[in-house]
């Protein structure tokens, strides 16, 4: 297993596919504001992987061309992924459109079940993987965490496996903490990377602290990251001067500092998660959209029924920017 030793204090390379990572991070490109953000976000977590949607960037035409210039620009190694297919023979030719575009092997394979949860279809993963094992890819699955189907993909040729946390962009964090547990027991030697449902720095640590040997992030990452980075290295020295550890400095003097840059952007991302509508009806509104469908069906007040969807929506999102707000308050500082 590539994990920490325990007498060290600097983890051990990352080893994947006969390739070294220094980091233990890898970073998506999607939904950055601008390109200049996304390249600030990139130099600053000092990454050495970022993941690119070949299928999302090419449907922007020129803007998708000046996009990969920019990643290639980076000088990162590029994973590059299958989202958006939803058969194994869309992926298989989407994995090698780009190994001719990026010229690498490495293929982060998604082959999507469901449009809502983004849920992997596993059986059209492991087809797709072993036929694109058999054609010289190094593939990296985004998989559940079912030991039966990563027994597969480690069968058809995987030599790491991508569990998602929780599915894609809900932020819940490790949703099912004894089947990951069960897989990082299971696949000892085998690289693990949670994919997917990292919400907030406490859900990387805890994946890290549970034996994985990386994390997939994306713009929550750029967030924490940006916090951390915008309080001085001085405010660093001057705590290790005084004679605190580097754990105490960072609780103590680090973390809440940053949460002042980190609140603002973490707000409106769970408000924008708040307000997908899709995704709530998967995992977080199912009694409320089931009995407005029935509801519906049976008097045919449409517009009844949604003004009563769109007001609870309304409703959870105007707490949850109240509790940001008034947490953002607390955090700010107070000048003497």
């Amino acid at each position: 297993m590539n994990a920490m030793e325990p007498s060290s204090r600097t983890p051990a390379p990352l080893t994947v596919y006969g390739t070294e990572l220094a980091s233990r991070l890898f970073l998506g490109t999607a939904q950055y504001p601008s390109p200049e953000v996304l390249a600030r976000s990139v130099r600053a977590a000092r990454v050495d992987v970022v993941t690119v949607s070949l299928r999302r960037e090419t449907a922007r035409g020129n803007a998708g061309e000046r996009f990969f210039e920019l990643i290639r620009a980076l000088g990162t190694r590029v994973l590059p992924n299958t989202a958006g297919c939803r058969t194994a023979r869309e992926a298989v030719t989407t994995a090698r459109m780009a190994r001719e575009l990026f010229e690498t092997r490495w293929i982060k394979l998604e082959v999507i079940a469901n449009d809502d949860t983004l849920q992997p279809d596993v059986f059209g993963l492991v087809e797709a993987a072993a036929e694109l094992a058999r054609d010289g890819f190094q593939v990296f699955p985004y998989t559940t965490e079912d030991l039966g189907v990563a027994e597969r993909l480690v069968g058809a040729g995987c030599e790491v496996l991508m569990p998602w946390g929780a599915p894609i962009g809900t932020g819940r964090g490790l949703a099912n903490v004894f089947a990951l547990e069960t897989m990082r027991r299971y696949f000892p030697s085998t690289p693990l990377v949670v994919d997917a449902g990292i919400g907030a720095p406490s859900h990387a640590a805890r994946a890290m602290e549970m034996g994985y040997d990386a994390v997939l992030l994306n713009t929550v990452a750029e967030a924490v990251r940006a916090g951390i980075l915008a309080v001085s290295h001085g405010q660093t020295e001057a705590a290790l001067a005084l004679g605190l550890r580097r754990p105490r400095a960072l609780r103590l003097i680090i973390i809440p500092q940053a949460m002042r840059v980190i609140i603002p952007p973490l707000a409106s991302t769970y408000l924008s998660l708040t307000k997908n509508s899709s995704l709530a009806v998967a995992i977080g509104y199912p009694d409320l959209v089931s009995v407005g469908g029935t509801s519906l069906n049976q008097t045919g007040q449409a517009i009844e029924i949604v003004l009563v969807w769109m007001v609870v929506y309304l409703t959870l999102s105007l707490l949850t920017s109240a509790f940001m707000n008034w947490f953002n308050a607390r955090m700010k500082l107070v000048e003497r």
